[in-house]
């Protein structure tokens, strides 16, 4: 048994090795930074020269307010909307669920710097094809770009197209996983459509859906890529900067490597944080 263990282990050496380098190693050294002043040579310990900072910079709270502000409001959104996608994407009465479902999943695997570059020009102001059919219903063009709640909105627009549909498909795996028995002795009960799904479905889901919505929590904590590309390093005047934007500035932009992992640190305590509350809230009553 122990020669069997060994053997094991010493498969298993080489994946350590690796993994303890590249990600455990870094994960401890770039704490040790935070406590760090980086904006000398050489660089010297001082635990309050970064997290004394962050509790009193408002370019911190700024980004701290945009990211929880699209987490609010874009999460709930677009599991709503994922959820009812798996419904529709289970119905028996749709054809062609695999071209439907592919569809919905695309936008995942789409480039991020492509489809960002797609959502400029349809949001722009003078050509963009959402303001042509705005002005079609009587609608004036929306400054997407340089009005600050409209940058929000495109923000959590370009959000909920992206991962809607991988939450969908998620989702759909649970819907799967439901026993038709349960939904065949409602309907001989005369239970209604709509009861089913609130009664049955949903409940049945939620170990899903809570899977979803930690998933989510944790992605949008760490936002980058849509306001960076799409409204332009999180204009306009830091309106739409996440932590992950100003992670990136002080960063890669200033090399302020120290307060660049102090921000790093809040943004991964405060997705464990909402995570775990979120996992409270939807627990299984005793």
């Amino acid at each position: 048994m122990r020669l069997r263990n060994r053997s094991a282990y010493a498969f298993l050496a080489p994946y350590l090795l690796v993994f303890a380098t590249f990600w455990i190693w870094p994960i401890i050294n770039s704490f040790l930074i935070s406590f760090q002043n980086t904006r000398v040579n050489p660089w010297v310990f001082s635990a309050s020269v970064n997290w004394g900072r962050l509790f009193g910079d408002p370019a911190f709270y700024n980004a701290l307010t945009n990211t929880l502000i699209i987490l609010v409001i874009q999460v709930p959104v677009m599991i709503s909307l994922a959820t009812v996608m798996a419904v529709l994407l289970n119905s028996p009465l749709l054809k062609a669920r695999g071209l439907f479902r592919f569809a919905f999943f695309a936008p995942v695997v789409v480039g991020e710097v492509a489809y960002a570059a797609v959502f400029r020009l349809m949001f722009n102001v003078d050509f963009g094809i959402i303001n042509k059919l705005l002005n079609g219903v009587g609608i004036a063009s929306i400054s997407w770009f340089s009005e600050a709640h409209a940058a929000m909105l495109l923000i959590i627009i370009a959000v909920t197209w992206r991962w809607a549909g991988y939450n969908a498909i998620i989702i759909l795996s649970g819907l799967q996983s439901i026993p038709e028995d349960v939904y065949e002795a409602a309907t001989l009960d005369r239970v209604s459509r709509v009861k089913q799904f609130f009664h049955i479905t949903l409940p049945l889901l939620k170990p899903i859906i809570l899977f979803c919505v930690v998933l989510s929590v944790i992605g949008t904590m760490q936002l980058f890529t849509e306001p960076f590309l799409i409204t332009n390093r999180g204009g306009p005047g830091g309106a739409t900067e996440t932590l992950g934007i100003l992670l990136y500035r002080q960063g890669f932009t200033s090399l302020n490597f120290g307060y660049a992992s102090a921000i790093a640190y809040t943004m991964a305590a405060l997705a464990v944080v909402i995570s775990l509350l979120n996992l409270w809230v939807g627990r299984e009553p005793k």
